[in-house]
């Protein structure tokens, strides 16, 4: 399977949001809800300070440029006052208040600027991509592309295929639904790639706007999570199937799970007022099953080894730090401590979905990593579904 990877290129979203903003926020807005006594002790145990969006947090709670009250229920409600003994004026009164009553955004609303702006920061990740592996646009056989949280037709793929002026013969492989694993399951296609054709040149390219997924008049405690966890961010990297002088990772064997009768513990809806992103507190504990699953995975993989086996690094995106703590419990004792520390190091500034096992990559890489340090890259997301790939740093 061996595939080489560049450095990836990592761009935050601009705009930080600090947590008390949220609870702040939370607070004005709800001030009625049963959990609201528990806010900060919720909020604290995310480890999650600040993260930074690609739109401003006044933004996503700004109300919408309409108004709660129709044309058809402005009528019905003048003849209503009306029959109630309302004079004309009066009820023209009561009919201004009610139309003065801001609605929330719409879909399109939230979603058209963020899906700009995924495709800004897309286009900012490719182009450091590129650079940092001393290629050029006309340089990428295919493209490989994940968003998530912003749907649209063309996507994203068809976008920078533009926006970067690729050949018209690249091609373009969306993968808008893969969410938290885009970042390991898009290696492991690009490895298969290149291992069909060692000449191939992929070039990944994942931006999440998880912010569209803050909705403020969703008064669940799941929702208060979800506003206190996403971050969003643009990575990208380039896979070649010969090593280059740019090249930190060989990629070496890839391994995928599917957690039957699970597709309902973490989804994305769409309803009126935009895309909300559903959590089940069941999910935690189905997310432990797909790490036994890749433990045994890299068992069978080295039973037959001389020396006993253990990675150096596990760049890990579980989604939370329950799973984290878990994998650290179930790890072989005689595992060396501090394996998770860049994916830690990562979650303590937000959820990036799929694009976090790039920004772990890359902590990890400026940390500096001694060349023949064994590396696991994991993910699970909504499904349930994992990838993994085991690689060498270079």
């Amino acid at each position: 399977m061996a595939a080489y990877l560049c450095p990836p290129a990592v761009i935050h979203g601009e705009h930080s949001v600090e947590t008390s903003q949220i609870v702040a926020e939370v607070r004005d807005r709800l001030p009625d809800v049963p959990w609201l006594p528990r806010i900060d002790s919720i909020a604290a145990s995310t480890g999650i300070d600040t993260r930074g969006w690609m739109v401003p947090l006044e933004d996503a709670v700004a109300p919408g440029a309409g108004s709660t009250l129709t044309p058809q229920a402005a009528d019905r409600a003048r003849a209503a006052l009306a029959r109630d003994g309302f004079t004309e004026q009066d009820a023209e009164r009561v009919i201004a208040a009610l139309e003065a009553i801001p609605a929330p955004q719409t879909v399109q609303e939230r979603t058209a600027p963020a899906w700009e702006a995924v495709q800004a920061y897309g286009e900012r990740a490719a182009r450091g991509a590129l650079q940092i592996a001393g290629l050029d646009a006309s340089d990428v056989d295919c493209l490989i592309t994940s968003h998530s949280t912003t749907p649209a037709l063309p996507g994203l793929d068809v976008s920078l295929a533009n926006r970067l002026a690729l050949r018209e013969d690249t091609l373009l492989l969306p993968a808008t639904q893969w969410a938290c694993i885009a970042g390991t399951r898009s290696l492991a296609l690009a490895a298969d790639l290149v291992a069909a054709d060692p000449d191939r040149v992929v070039l990944v390219v994942i931006s999440e706007a998880l912010s569209t997924t803050y909705q403020p008049a969703d008064d669940t405690l799941e929702s208060l999570i979800v506003r206190l966890l996403f971050a969003d961010t643009a990575v990208a990297a380039v896979v070649t199937g010969r090593p280059r002088p740019e090249s930190v990772l060989r990629l070496d064997a890839s391994w995928n799970h599917t957690l039957p009768g699970t597709r309902d513990l973490h989804r994305l809806e769409t309803r009126a007022d935009g895309t909300h992103f559903v959590m089940d507190r069941r999910g935690p504990r189905a997310v432990q099953d797909t790490v036994g699953a890749m433990w045994e995975w890299l068992q069978g993989r080295h039973a037959g080894d001389a020396q006993p086996w253990h990675p150096d690094l596990l760049l890990a995106h579980p989604g939370g730090t329950r799973v984290l703590e878990y994998m650290e419990q179930t790890m072989p004792q005689e595992w060396p401590e501090g394996l998770l520390t860049y994916s830690r190091e990562s979650y303590t500034t937000g959820n990036r979905g799929g694009a976090a096992v790039f920004d772990i990559l890359r902590r990890a890489h400026d940390a500096g990593q001694k060349p023949g340090s064994r590396a696991v890259l994991y993910a699970a997301a909504p499904g349930l579904t994992a990838t993994a790939i085991e690689g060498e740093w270079l």
